[in-house]
């Protein structure tokens, strides 16, 4: 991994949840000016709220990592429009980071596609969906891969580069390149249902789930087998929490309908999504928050 590969110059990510503001932060962070797509103002309020949020945190811990010579300079970098029509045309990178709806996606990648130079790499942070599928409501599909992140951004190590058949060699060593620029690893794979990360994650999960339902351990065993026999750094159904029980559920049905009846979602998670306990977000999920 190379430190010292130079990040895009412009950075824009549509959606500042809590994912897009990971993403913002993080390029932020690493030099490139960033607009956020929020178009609610009290939304895109909340996004500079947590994109400062984590920078004070990240400093906090001393990990925060500068391309200039403070962390004042970070925030600076950080705007927020209210539609896609506002992007810089001299935009280089747009990450899409709205929830996991297909339709949705398409569409607004299709609208920053329309602003952007045609040089300008598109992206999609799905966890799921088929990139190949987004890629076709583009006019340049080959400038089009997924960018997958992991929660919380800034602190995750892991890049995962979704490439569609059509996907150029030169946009797949622009965000090889961007993703070492962020201080993070890239895996490439091939557009496939959960791709790499979601699919084995999920798989883990989901059979961690059903050890519960049917009794064979409560959730803090589960957890600490896989955290001390397997070196996890937390258990799987720690894990969930912190992802979202709603989150796992969508994958889930997702990769239900894609791959088969082994992701069929346990009874206990839909009853848990049912009744509100989606994890660390709600304050309750396999644990209390």
């Amino acid at each position: 991994m190379n430190s010292a590969a130079a990040p895009p110059s412009v950075v824009a990510v549509i959606g500042g949840g809590r994912m897009g503001a990971g993403i913002a932060q993080s390029f932020a962070a690493a030099g490139s000016r960033v607009a956020v797509v929020e178009r609610d103002g009290s939304a895109g309020a909340a996004a500079l709220e947590r994109i400062a949020k984590g920078l004070r945190q990240a400093t906090e811990r001393g990990t925060l990592a500068l391309a200039g010579p403070s962390d004042l300079d970070v925030p600076d970098r950080v705007a927020v429009v209210s539609s896609i029509a506002e992007l810089p045309h001299d935009t280089d990178l747009v990450v899409e980071a709205v929830p996991e709806d297909a339709a949705l996606k398409a569409e607004l990648l299709a609208a920053a596609e329309d602003v952007v130079h045609d040089g300008c790499v598109l992206a999609s942070n799905t966890s799921s969906l088929s990139v190949t599928e987004l890629a076709a409501a583009l006019r340049r599909p080959g400038r089009f891969l997924g960018m997958h992140f992991f929660n919380p951004v800034p602190v995750s190590a892991l890049v995962e580069l979704v490439l569609t058949p059509d996907t150029t060699e030169a946009t797949r060593s622009a965000a090889v390149r961007w993703t070492h620029a962020l201080g993070k690893q890239d895996v490439v794979v091939k557009d496939s249902p959960g791709f790499a990360s979601s699919r084995l994650g999920l798989a883990l999960g989901l059979e961690a789930i059903r050890m519960v339902e049917e009794g064979v351990a409560d959730a803090e065993a589960i957890d600490t087998a896989m955290h001390l026999g397997y070196r996890h750094p937390m258990g799987p159904l720690r894990l969930t929490d912190v992802v979202g029980l709603d989150v796992r559920l969508a994958i889930a049905e997702h990769l239900h309908t894609t791959l088969g009846e082994r992701f069929a979602p346990p009874r206990l998670l839909r009853e848990k999504v049912a009744r509100g306990e989606l994890g660390r977000k709600s304050g309750q999920g396999f644990y209390r928050w």
